[in-house]
């Protein structure tokens, strides 16, 4: 014969066991799953602002971001006319130039060579009036496009958006 009250306190014993062994996994695992989150320096570099009020035409900065340089150029008339004239040429890794900027006169690039992240020269360096990378002689127009040699894509154009007209934010804040 089974004892009806028996049976009751096993299903509680069973059940209060399965919660208190839930909360302990739960327990154990969240600091592991905390570690994933990014820190508070990872935070920081999300964006960085650049007042870009005293760039006069044809002047260019680097400014770092999570670590790399970024090249912000103020392109000239000459500049902007040349690489939207380029937009036809046959490239490696095709492009117009209006894709890859916001405002014509201003140019916001990763400086980091996309065959093995070398930082090419400055602009006007290059065979096409832009940056050249010398370590393997890659050479990009002034939109930042790969135009000759080993480099396989353009200069990444890394997100950013005009705060005002003096100031550029790099990045996307990470909530």
């Amino acid at each position: 014969m089974v004892n009806e009250q028996g049976e009751n306190r096993r299903d509680f014993l069973m059940l209060a066991t399965g919660a208190v062994g839930a909360v302990g996994v739960a327990g154990a695992a969240w600091p592991f799953i905390k570690s994933m989150s990014p820190s508070a320096d990872v935070l920081a570099q999300a964006t960085t602002e650049v007042d870009i009020s005293t760039l006069s035409e044809g002047q260019m900065i680097t400014v770092p971001w999570q670590g790399k340089p970024v090249f912000i150029l103020h392109r000239t008339q000459a500049q902007i006319d040349e690489a939207v004239k380029d937009d036809g040429q046959a490239m490696r890794d095709p492009e117009k130039d209006g894709d890859r900027i916001q405002k014509p006169e201003w140019l916001v690039v990763l400086a980091l060579c996309t065959h093995l992240g070398c930082v090419p020269q400055p602009i006007g360096t290059g065979e096409y009036g832009g940056f050249l990378c010398p370590c393997h002689g890659t050479h990009y127009d002034t939109s930042g496009r790969i135009r000759k040699g080993p480099a396989p894509k353009n200069l990444p154009v890394p997100h950013y958006e005009f705060k005002d007209d003096s100031t550029l934010v790099i990045g996307k804040a990470i909530a």
